[in-house]
This record gives structure tokens, sequence and C-alpha cells, in this order.
């Protein structure tokens, strides 16, 4: 079936599990959904496995460990087979709501999914959030840059880059800083650290009406599920490699953190004895591991108005998208504190807790709907 982002829903699954695996085999999880019978082969046979083997783990990692903790084999694999509440599963529920929502609700006589969904689109999002007075990350508009390697010669070592602005295919901005609060809570080379928000939407249970009359969904239809912080590593690129702090929404304090860095190690030799953790610290880590500094404990600064913040951009850009993943930024630059670096609308909420009664609640009138 056609997919909002990728010509079908299998390369859409394909591309997104092509760097993640199943902790401790290494092997890329795209590798079984080429078709729909190693697909089938892999939920009906490989997954009620997989779920014993976990089950069978915690299960012996409580009685090695002398935590005094005992877990039931059987409760355990009733939850892992039957109501898996892990990040994964998550993920993936959101990203299957996405995608039938958007196919299902395709405009008439085209294959177009709602407006809402090209926000998934860097670009258009943007030059869109621009135009409504979104906050959005700050880019150039020079036509196009030239970037030279210093020591390369004979035409070695020059890369053109045209502007997005000028219909190329590069967004070119400066680096953003850190902000004052969140380099506090970093060691030295950490790279630009978000927090991940996710917002749902009530509008997208009537697209038609949504979009079609300016009462169709309100701001007050939109609610703010969750909150991490991505406290990236030393010497990383990108807060992709981070210790995932949960925030309280309601008081802005940051809880334990965690990871979940080890479903994306890839390679068999993840299958040898102490290369890949099945699992990791369950929102034990307190302090950022690269220096040893304090995190959990602190206070986000203004987290009500971080949040409303979302909720109004979601009602602005897309409120006929169900769930919407927000990368913020508490930035350094005075004249603008906090902004959006872009969406994800087949979002992960990176482990952070979130009112479930709330979420499997609009998830549940969303199914009824589609």
């Amino acid at each position: 079936k056609p997919h909002y982002r990728k010509p079908s829903y299998r390369r859409d699954i394909l591309d997104n599990f092509s760097n993640v695996a199943i902790p401790g085999t290494g092997i890329p999880l795209s590798y079984f959904v080429w078709n729909r019978f190693s697909a089938l082969t892999l939920v009906c046979v490989g997954y009620p496995a997989i779920s014993l083997a976990a089950s069978v783990h915690k299960w012996m990692k409580g009685l090695l460990t002398f935590s005094g903790e005992r877990h039931s084999i059987s409760e355990e694999y009733k939850v892992r087979l039957l109501a898996p509440d892990d990040w994964f599963s998550y993920w993936r529920l959101n990203c299957r709501i996405a995608g039938l929502h958007a196919y299902l609700n395709m405009e008439e006589g085209s294959l177009a999914p709602p407006k809402g969904y090209e926000m998934e689109n860097k670009w258009t999002f943007l030059e869109v959030g621009k135009e409504r007075n979104v906050p959005i990350s700050p880019y150039l508009t020079t036509p196009a840059i030239v970037v030279k390697h210093r020591n390369e010669e004979g035409g070695m070592g020059i890369h053109f880059y045209k502007n997005a602005t000028e219909g190329g295919d590069w967004i070119i901005q400066e680096r953003i800083e850190n902000g004052e609060w969140v380099q506090n809570h970093l060691p030295e080379g950490a790279p630009l650290s978000t927090f991940r928000v996710i917002t749902q939407s009530r509008g997208a249970l009537d697209v038609k009406k949504t979009n079609e009359s300016s009462e169709g969904c309100r701001v007050e239809d939109i609610t703010a599920l969750s909150c991490v912080f991505r406290a990236g590593r030393k010497g990383a690129e990108t807060d992709h490699d981070s210790i995932l702090f949960d925030v309280d929404p309601s008081t802005g304090k940051v809880l334990g953190g965690t990871t979940n860095a080890h479903w994306y190690r890839l390679g068999l030799s993840q299958l040898l004895p102490g290369r890949c953790p099945w699992r990791s610290k369950d929102h034990a880590i307190t302090h950022h591991p690269d220096g040893n500094i304090p995190v959990s404990g602190s206070v986000v600064p203004d987290i009500k108005g971080m949040l409303k913040l979302v909720e109004e951009s979601h009602w602005k850009l897309c409120p006929d998208v169900p769930l919407v993943g927000w990368d913020v930024v508490l930035s350094k630059d005075e004249n603008l504190p906090v902004c959006l670096l872009e969406v994800n609308l087949s979002c992960n909420f990176f482990r952070g807790s979130f009112d479930k009664e709330v979420y499997l609640g609009f998830l549940e009138d969303m199914v009824g709907v589609l």
C-alpha cells in the first residue's frame, strides 16, 4: 500500500528496520520483512520464541543478581507476547497508526495524504513553520555554498551545495549551540541535545472537518503526552547517541535516565558473550556517564511554555496528523531561546513515560474511526 513518505509501507519498514536489531543478535530486522512470508514467520514463530527467551532471561537475571526480585516466566511471557510495553512496540504502534491513517484519508482521486503529513519533509516544515509564526531553526538564504578541503588539489576535495531556497536539496544552517541549562548537564564535546516531546491531536479523528472548518480542531484538542531530554554523549555528532532522561511534563523535573543504544548494535560479533547487553538500565541512570554530571533531579526551565509551544505548533501545522514527535532546542541564541528542529510523524517516545490511559484511549478512538 502507498505510504505518506515512501512508495509503499514495505519500503518504509525496510528502511526503518535497516539499523535496528533485537539486542544480542546483531541482525538487522529488515532482513525479516522483505516479503509477507518472512514477516509472518517472524511474527508467528520468531516473536514467540524471542518473547520466551526474554522472559527466561529476566527470571535468571533476578536469580543471579541476588537483588531479591523474583519474576514469573509465565507472567512476563504473557506481557511480552500479548501486551508488550517496551519502547519498540510503542514506536511500531505509532508508525502503523500514522501509515494507516494517512492511507485511508488520502484525498479523493489522488494518492496525496492529508496536508499535515507534508511536514515530514524538513524543508516544507521550515517554510510553512516560518509562514505560520512557528519558531523554527534559522536557515541561510544564500543561493549556494562551496566547501573545500584545505589541502586537496587538482579539483579534489571541493563540494558544491545548492540551497533548498533555490530548489536545491540542501538546507543550509549555522550550527546551533546548546543553551546554558542544557550545557550545564553535558560534558565538553557533546552535540546539540534536544528534548523529544510527543503530542496527539483529536483533530485527526475527522480529517475532513479539521481541514474544511476553522472550528474543526481547536488548540485544546492537542495534548502533550511525554518529554525526554536526550543528553548527547561526548564526541557524538548528534544526540541520537545519548542518555534518555525522562522528564515529568507536569513539573519539568528530570527523572531517571536510560538508553536504547543496544537495539542499534549490528554485526554478528554482537552474538559473542558480553558484547551487547540484552537489557538496559531501566531509568536507573542519575548522572551523565561522560563526566559524572548530575542530571536527575534538575528542573527544566519553563516546561509549561515548552509544552504549550509544541501543542500550538501541532495545531498550526498539522492538526490532521494523529501523533507528532517534536525535537525542541533550548539554544544559546538570546533572540531565539527555544526553537523546533523538525517533526517526526512516525514518532518514538524514546522511553519517556506518558499517561497510558489518555494515549491508549485516543488510539482506541482512532482505530474505531479508521
